[in-house]
């Protein structure tokens, strides 16, 4: 667990701000290009989780002998 994970979301955090921005002004092709930023994003999030999903199995593991 990393000491971080205890601690609030700051308030400036940007997946916030970016959910709550006003999607009207952009056009299709800026949308689109925006999912494929999003979904790159969601990818690397998942290869995060994973890594730290293994990382724990690993050490819990080696500690449990």
């Amino acid at each position: 667990m990393d000491a971080d994970e205890n601690l609030p979301r700051r308030s400036d955090d940007l997946a916030v701000q970016l959910a709550s921005q006003d999607l009207d002004p952009f056009s299709v092709a800026e949308l689109e290009a925006r999912i494929l930023v999003l979904e790159a994003e969601i990818v690397r999030c998942r290869e995060k989780i994973q890594r730290a999903v293994h990382h724990r199995a690993s050490a819990d593991a080696l500690f449990k002998r």
